[in-house]
């Protein structure tokens, strides 16, 4: 089967607090800012992480409430595009198409349509390529005067969802995601799931929660010690620990969580393992569910699982 979706390409979020959420995501996360859009009277910042050559990974939109608006995945072709239509319209589910720069700056061809969780999902191709702000002859590891964590790359998005099966569901049978690690109820539910495209642990998980809840969204760290920085850098402007850094037993990962100004929660991911397509999804039970999700701690705190955005 060819890898027709990639990755996770970007999330637009809420934010009610336009000004000051991007001053915390340009200067404390270090994102980089790539354009502004007041187009139909919403106004927006887009940003993207240094390592990333595409346009935008993160959107910002001045909105009343916070929380996910979409998530997008890129797609490889053109043509997967209409593969995809074709596949969400043979299990009845509307689709709409944008064309390239139709829904704001640096955007590519895209079509959107609602998950089982009432997510709304977009896929995307050809977006507009600004660079990693590094030469591609001969390039350094990094550029220098990196602002504040400076973390290379948007890593996956953790979404809630009522129902667990259908959504993973959803994700596996039409959009063709592969199930990496899953916790099961004593009855035999999930209670949630561990999706991917990049042959990385996750693109994309979910957990038994709210129907369109976003749990949290995450930036890639090359190792454990930026992990460690970083925490420094957040304690030091003051922003809000959820998490301070630990490690997962699902995706074996290293991680600390935090929220922006408004409340989104953020997370700092490194670790996990290579993904092949044959890989044999891994299975948590209920009882070891806070070994699962904090290995060290063996349990989870109730503001991880109510707390959400």
């Amino acid at each position: 089967m060819p890898d027709r979706i990639l990755r996770l390409q970007h999330v637009e979020v809420r934010v009610p607090d336009l000004e000051l959420c991007t001053a915390y995501y340009t200067e404390v996360l270090g994102l980089v800012e790539t354009a502004r859009d007041t187009k139909d009277g919403a106004d927006r910042v887009f940003l993207k992480c240094w390592d990333e050559h595409e346009h935008h990974s993160v959107v910002l939109r001045q909105a009343p409430t916070y929380g996910l608006d979409h998530m997008s995945f890129k797609v490889a072709e053109q043509g997967d595009l209409d593969y995809f239509t074709d596949k969400l319209q043979a299990v009845s589910v509307p689709v709409k198409r944008y064309a390239a720069r139709e829904l704001g700056p640096g955007w590519g061809e895209a079509i959107r349509f609602e998950s089982p969780s009432g997510h709304l999902v977009e896929l995307v191709y050809g977006m507009e390529r600004l660079g990693n702000m590094l030469p591609l002859t001969n390039p350094p590891p990094k550029p220098q005067g990196l602002v504040g964590i400076a973390p290379p790359r948007l890593d996956h998005v953790f979404v809630m969802a009522e129902d667990v099966e259908a959504f993973t569901a959803f994700f596996t049978e039409v959009l063709e995601f592969r199930l990496t690690e899953q916790i099961v109820a004593n009855d035999g539910h999930q209670l949630a799931a561990f999706l991917e495209r990049s042959h990385t642990p996750h693109d994309i998980a979910v957990i038994t929660g709210p129907n369109g809840a976003l749990h949290h969204f995450a930036f890639w760290m090359d190792d454990w010690n930026g992990i460690r920085d970083a925490a420094d850098t957040l304690a030091y402007h003051g922003v809000t620990i959820d998490v301070a850094p630990t490690r997962h037993g699902v995706t074996r990962g290293y991680t600390t969580y935090f929220f922006d100004p408004v409340g989104n929660r953020n997370e700092l991911f490194t670790g996990g393992y290579w993904v092949d397509p044959d890989f044999e999804p891994i299975t948590w039970t209920e009882e070891e569910m806070g070994r699962a999700i904090f290995y060290y701690h063996r349990q989870v705190n109730e503001k991880f699982f109510t707390v959400h955005s």
